[in-house]
C-alpha cells in the first residue's frame, strides 16, 4: 500500500482499520510497521503512531547511488557466473515483461521488471550483496511507482533490459556493469524530474 501510493506520503497508517481490513490482531501489524520502519517506509514515534515517510529529492539520489553500485556489481558477477539454465529462466521474464510493455499493463509490467532485477542479483551468487541490496529494494520500487514513466523513457528501460541480456549471454561483466548502473543512473533521474515537477524536495 505505501509502494502502490494507496498510503501517501505523510499520512498516518490507520492502524485499527488495517488490522480488521487484513483480519489480524493489532500485534502482528505492530510487528510488522516495525520492519517497514526499518526498510525506512515508516516513522514510528511513541504515543503518535507510525506515518508514512516522505519522499525527498535527496535521499532519492543516495538511494539510487548506491542501488547502481550494487546491481552494476551484481551484473557484473553473475556475467561470469550465470548458467544456462537461468539465463534461459531470465530471457523468459524479459520476454513476459515486454508483452505487458507492450500492451501498457503498467503493474505486471514494473512486478516483471522488479523479478528481472532480483534474478541478476541472484545469479551474481554475493550472499552480502544480495543482503545488502534487499534492505533497499523495497525503498526503490515505492519510487519507481511515485514516478510514471512515459514512452520514451520506458523503452529506454527495456532497451537496458535487452542489452544486459546481451552482455550477460556474451559473459561481459564490464559491459553488464556499465549498461547495468547506467539503468538505475537514468532511473534516478526520472524519479527525481517527477519529483521536482510535484515540488518535492
Amino acid at each position: 500500500m505505501i509502494v502502490t501510493g494507496e498510503l501517501k506520503e505523510g499520512e498516518k497508517v490507520p492502524v485499527t482499520a488495517l488490522a480488521a481490513e487484513f483480519d489480524v490482531s493489532l500485534t502482528p501489524l505492530r510487528e510488522a510497521l516495525k520492519v517497514l520502519a526499518e526498510e525506512q517506509l515508516l516513522e514510528l514515534t511513541p504515543n503518535r503512531g507510525a506515518r508514512v515517510v516522505p519522499v525527498t529529492i535527496q535521499e532519492t539520489r543516495s538511494l539510487f547511488e548506491v542501488m547502481a553500485g550494487l546491481e552494476g556489481t551484481a551484473a557484473k558477477l553473475a556475467a561470469g557466473r550465470i548458467t544456462a539454465e537461468q539465463l534461459a529462466s531470465l530471457e523468459d521474464l524479459h520476454t513476459r515483461m515486454r508483452k505487458h510493455y507492450e500492451a501498457g499493463e503498467k503493474e505486471p509490467y514494473f512486478r516483471l521488471n522488479r523479478a528481472v532485477h532480483d534474478a541478476i542479483v541472484d545469479y551474481a551468487g554475493n550472499s552480502i550483496l544480495s543482503h545488502l541490496r534487499s534492505k533497499l529494494a523495497v525503498q526503490s520500487e515505492r519510487l519507481r511507482f511515485i514516478s510514471v514513466m512515459d514512452g520514451a523513457l520506458r523503452a529506454q528501460a527495456m532497451q537496458a533490459h535487452e542489452d544486459v541480456i546481451e552482455a550477460l549471454r556474451d559473459r561481459d561483466g564490464d559491459r553488464a556493469m556499465a549498461v547495468w548502473s547506467q539503468h538505475l543512473a537514468a532511473a534516478c533521474v526520472e524519479c527525481c524530474a517527477v519529483l521536482s515537477e510535484r515540488n518535492i524536495g
